[in-house]
């Protein structure tokens, strides 16, 4: 690759071309000189992927490595771009192959160049379709990871999430009918078909009541892991951060066909959401449910089944669902949070604190619903609802369950998770479990949303 492309080259290949057209060896000391000026570059960290995650809240590009990158990140206005230097770091093909993965629909990034801005040292600029916060980290390996640098870019103005849900969905309150007026006493009307004339000497009816006015019932659909996190993977390769957002996908479209429900996505697309953030925003817009959609795995691939569980303060109801609860929270680490740069007080309390039993009651009545709606299409792992601490589920104030729909470990479930008919399924069952729920558990009035 050429310098003026803005790439690193050793300059000893040339000082042998020099030598050889003048016909002497150069000094050995002056060459160890020019040999070792160089090993930085031999020796540098090497980018073994590159990953880019775009998505309305925030978009993440992720360098994974064998080793620690040392880097600087920083912005440059007119116009707005974003400069990460990658020090003792070789451009390659995983590194170059980044242009290629900017998706036109990126709210934040609009292209990325590459060049050497000094001996050792890749520099990435990303141009800018807005001003936005950076943020950089560094993971540790885990699974099947290596050392990974997370650079997030966040829009300088967080998005509003009561502006957007009000801008993207229907309205925040539906119009309720008054009771219809009794029905005359003929033959026909008691079909509701009433044509007797009227007798203008009978006295006029009072004007129908004025139709009520409530809030719409806010469901939080929360698809399981995403992006950096996979989640379970099945042996044909499906991945179960791709069907459980089918599934949310689908559910959300059968909320929001209810007259007076509307659906939320905590994601709604293939990026990572960190487990607390997913409750926080179900908070910050009123939710009256929490439903977490996951797709099971196991050591064995004979286990299969769907189940619910609630969350427990006492510790997990089963080995295997502490077990669980452990995967499923260790999915921060596997999909990356700065836990460094979460200022917000609440985010953290609501990662440490359980004192919440009577929510966890009503998460209870919610998920033998959901159960008993799920074991008409599925066999159940277990028959009955089952605790364990699940990070997800501790929203102090709304009614929490993670639906496992079937076992991506199983190649048969793994099979149906795929197919679309199935995904429905799953979908209206889940419906008729909430619908259910509610049906013997009105939702209580809430207040901020309500004036929307």
């Amino acid at each position: 690759m050429p310098e003026e492309a803005g790439y690193l080259n050793c300059p000893t290949q040339r000082l042998r071309g020099l030598a050889g057209r003048s016909g002497r060896p150069l000094p050995t000391a002056f060459l160890l000189v020019l040999i070792l000026s160089c090993l930085p570059a031999l020796a540098g960290t090497e980018i073994v992927s590159a990953r880019l995650w775009p998505a309305q809240e925030y978009t993440r590009l992720t360098l994974e490595s064998q080793s620690p990158i040392t880097h600087n990140v920083f912005t440059i206005s007119g116009p707005d771009r974003l400069v990460l230097d990658l020090e003792d770091t070789d451009s390659n093909a995983a590194v170059e192959s980044l242009p290629s993965k900017i998706s036109p629909d990126d709210p934040y990034v609009s292209g990325v160049r590459i060049g050497r801005f000094k001996p050792g040292t890749v520099r990435l600029v990303l141009d800018l379709k807005t001003q936005v916060k950076p943020q950089t980290f560094m993971l540790q390996p885990i699974g099947e990871y290596g050392y990974r640098l997370v650079l997030d870019i966040y829009p300088a103005v967080p998005a509003d999430p009561i502006i957007a849900l009000l801008e993207n969905n229907k309205p925040a309150t539906v119009i309720v009918p008054a009771p219809a007026a009794p029905l005359a006493t003929t033959d026909k009307s008691a079909t509701g078909l009433n044509t007797a004339p009227a007798d203008p000497k009978s006295p006029k009816k009072a004007a129908p009541a004025k139709p009520e006015v409530m809030r719409l019932i806010t469901i939080a659909i929360d698809a399981g892991h995403g992006g950096e996190d996979p989640g379970a993977k099945g042996r044909s390769g499906t991945y179960e951060k791709h069907v459980t957002l089918a599934i949310a996908k689908k559910l959300k479209a059968l909320v929001d066909a209810e007259p007076n429900m509307r659906g939320v996505l905590t994601r709604d697309g293939d990026y990572y959401v960190p487990l607390a953030a997913r409750v926080v925003k179900a908070q910050k817009l009123d939710a009256d449910l929490f439903v977490s959609i996951h797709a099971d795995a196991f050591i064995k691939p004979h286990a299969r089944g769907s189940s619910v569980f609630a969350l427990s303060e006492r510790g997990a109801t089963s080995a295997q669902a502490n077990w669980l609860a452990r995967q499923e929270n260790e999915a921060d680490l596997i999909g990356g949070v700065n836990m460094d740069n979460v200022p917000d007080p609440i985010v953290r309390s609501v990662i440490y604190d359980l004192a919440q039993t009577a929510t966890i009651n009503d998460s209870m009545k919610l998920a033998r619903s959901v159960l008993g709606e799920i074991g008409d299409i599925n066999e159940l792992h277990k028959a009955h609802v089952e605790q364990a601490g699940f990070a997800v589920l501790k929203a102090p104030d709304i009614p929490s369950i993670l639906v496992e729909t079937a076992f991506l470990t199983n190649p048969e479930e793994e099979k149906r998770l795929k197919d679309e008919k199935y995904q429905d399924k799953m979908a209206r069952a889940l419906l008729a479990g909430i619908r259910k729920y509610f049906s013997a558990n009105p939702p209580l009035a809430r207040s901020k949303l309500a004036q929307y």
